[in-house]
């Protein structure tokens, strides 16, 4: 298969215009403070030493990730998988790149920077809620942030509600197991419903 060089690619696509290149800047103003203590739900993405990649949806209550300061939020790590490759990553390769969504809303934030691992208790403690306070939260040192626009999840039709029948042709999680290791599809639903209740 043909790879396309970087130099190709600028000259296909075209150059940005003034505007695009305006909307990043390196720290979080307003407008992007309030974007993120409305969002639910993000997507986190890392890397280990070697470049391997691996993207992570975050979600919890809308404002979850919380701003610091202007170059710095946090993420709390909420009851998981326990795989903790986002850790494990970050240990190896620092660089971290969020995108943060509202539902119904198009457009979204993306953040780019550097990342570690803290147990720093009045970080944790930004994070509590009535279930619990957190045991780790990521940091994040911003280097670059900006809007995006809204053309992916226009073309996506993410928000619209007849989008939701597509669940319908998807494979489950009980789907996914039973072949895997075997078992009866209802009592693994039984199961994993009941591992999500835990959650909260």
């Amino acid at each position: 298969m043909h790879r396309v060089a970087p130099d190709e690619v600028r000259a296909r696509i075209g150059e940005p215009d003034a505007l695009t290149r305006m909307k990043k800047f390196g720290h979080i103003d307003a407008h992007v403070r309030r974007f993120i203590a409305h969002s639910p739900f993000l997507t986190m993405a890392t890397a280990d030493a070697a470049g391997n990649a691996d993207c992570t949806p975050r979600g919890d209550y809308p404002g979850f990730a919380k701003v610091l300061d202007e170059r710095t939020l946090a993420i709390p790590d909420r009851p998981g998988n326990k795989l903790a490759d986002s850790f494990t990553n970050l240990a190896e390769n620092d660089g971290i790149g969020l995108l943060f969504l509202i539902p119904g809303m198009i457009e979204t934030v993306r953040v780019n920077g550097r990342a570690w691992v803290t147990d720093e208790p009045d970080v944790l403690a930004r994070m509590q809620t009535e279930a619990s306070t957190p045991m780790l939260a990521i940091v994040v040192e911003v280097a670059e942030v900006y809007f995006h626009c809204g053309r992916a999840l226009l073309r996506s039709r993410l928000w619209d509600a007849d989008s939701q029948a597509l669940a319908a042709e998807a494979p489950t999680m009980a789907d996914v197991v039973a072949d895997l290791v075997g078992g009866d599809v209802e009592t693994i639903t039984k199961h994993v419903r009941a591992g999500y209740r835990e959650l909260f």
